[in-house]
């Protein structure tokens, strides 16, 4: 049980990660650690693509989330060749708390140290987003953060969050959850999307310093009126 306390620790000091749901699309957003400037930004990945209607955000020990999109992205594969369809969100999810489970009470192993967001449409073409942590347990969300700082993170989106979201509403909402942790700048955020029947696309830098530009104007006082002569 103390191992598994463990992983939940692992999981705080992991980048924060924000997965929303709108009526038409889902967002993953997800905090960029610094690197050292001889780092190639390209090696270190937190959002996967798991399949053509599935992706995954992880918060927590990279190798193990590694390891974790592997076996899934295999999973995928596997139940497309068995039953000639894709997978449903709900068993990809339920595949991967398992695994995570069955490592908490495995002699000679650890838990793994990472809480993941799983997003896709089914086959009724319904936005869905998961929560895995790691003890094992799923449950399902319509907006949600881990890694550091989640609670505070949870709180604003408990607040700002509404049903019906547009595209842009929760890409916004993604942006503005990510900048109650982080400074304010593209480079230090990872914002993608997935619609329904099309592939996560993951946005340019450009596009996230357009968004947090305009949040910021926003949140600038107005100017006071000018005074008449």
């Amino acid at each position: 049980m103390f191992q598994v306390d463990y992983a939940f620790e692992a999981v705080k000091r992991g980048a924060c990660t924000v997965g929303i749901k709108t009526k038409d699309s889902l967002i993953l957003g997800v905090e960029r650690k610094t690197m050292p400037k001889l780092q190639e930004s390209g090696t270190i990945k937190k959002i996967f693509q798991l399949d053509n209607h599935l992706a995954m955000a992880c918060a927590g020990l990279t190798a193990d989330a590694r390891l974790l999109t592997q076996k899934a992205v295999l999973e995928c594969q596997q139940y497309r060749l068995t039953y000639d369809q894709q997978p449903t969100v709900n068993y990809i999810a339920k595949f991967v708390a398992k695994m995570k489970q069955r490592y908490t009470q495995v002699g000679g192993r650890r838990p793994f140290g990472v809480s993941s967001l799983i997003v896709g449409f089914d086959q009724t073409k319904e936005p869905m987003l998961y929560l895995t942590e790691p003890s094992g347990s799923y449950s399902l969300w319509k907006a949600s953060a881990i890694g550091h700082n989640a609670k505070n993170v949870t709180e604003f989106l408990e607040k700002k969050y509404k049903d019906g979201l547009s595209h842009e509403e929760g890409v916004k909402l993604a942006v503005e959850g990510l900048l109650e942790v982080v400074e304010s700048g593209n480079k230090n955020m990872e914002i993608a999307y997935m619609k329904k029947d099309e592939k996560m696309v993951k946005m340019s830098d450009e596009e996230v310093r357009a968004i947090i530009e305009a949040i910021e104007k926003e949140k600038q006082p107005a100017a006071p009126p000018a005074k008449k002569a």
